[in-house]
């Protein structure tokens, strides 16, 4: 999908309609967990999924973090680190990884768990999606063992270059293949939500504006 789009998505689409158009053609299961939300209510997101696969318990070896700092480097622009912890309780991202991750352009962070440093990934304004906030450290408890592999979190199938999509009223993925064509068809139907406010405004009733634009 042309990068270009990712723009056009975060100041056109929100989450809900692009939802509708993947119920639409047939995906009826791409949305996250609904607890994940963002650090901030203006905070969108929008990117190409980069699947982290976390797992319980100490890293191997004596590593402190398993491979969270070669998968965090190896972000590239445009993309979501995006990392499933079943809601452990513990924090798998602060305010480092979001300086990070920020220098490297990636689009943001997405997580079936926790974040810690609120304050200063405020800050610097990275968009940032989690469970909530709960400092306690991840070393010894958790670790990152893979990067850029397919992952499941809850019901849902991420694999690397799927495209990510979140705001305060939550975050979906929609698969590579129907990408472009959903946010197409997202954008249509935006705009014929627009066509209905302004029927609305005009006095029109509902029933007659679904039978004349077919959107509500």
């Amino acid at each position: 999908m042309d990068p270009a789009l990712f723009d056009v998505m975060k100041k056109e689409l929100f989450s809900a309609v692009l939802g509708d158009v993947l119920d639409s053609m047939g995906h009826r299961r791409q949305f996250l967990p609904p607890r994940i939300r963002p650090l901030r209510p203006d905070m969108v997101v929008a990117g190409l999924a980069m699947p982290v696969l976390h797992v319980a318990g100490p890293a191997p070896g004596g590593s402190r973090f398993g491979r969270m700092l070669d998968a965090l480097d190896s972000l590239r622009p445009g993309e979501v680190y995006l990392a499933d912890s079943a809601g452990a309780p513990w924090a798998l991202w602060g305010e480092l990884m979001s300086s990070r991750a920020r220098r490297l352009d990636a689009a943001g962070a997405v997580f079936h768990g926790y974040h810690r440093d609120t304050p200063g990934i405020l800050v610097l304004g990275f968009p940032t999606f989690s469970l909530g906030c709960y400092a306690q450290d991840v070393t010894g408890r958790g670790h990152i063992a893979d990067f850029r592999v397919p992952l499941r979190v809850g019901d849902v199938a991420v694999n690397p270059g799927d495209i990510v999509f979140g705001d305060v009223d939550g975050v979906l993925v929609l698969p590579a293949g129907v990408a472009a064509e959903a946010v197409r068809l997202a954008l249509e139907k935006v705009r014929g939500e627009g066509n209905v406010q302004r029927a609305f405004a005009a006095g029109m009733s509902a029933v007659e504006a679904f039978d004349r634009f077919q959107v509500m």
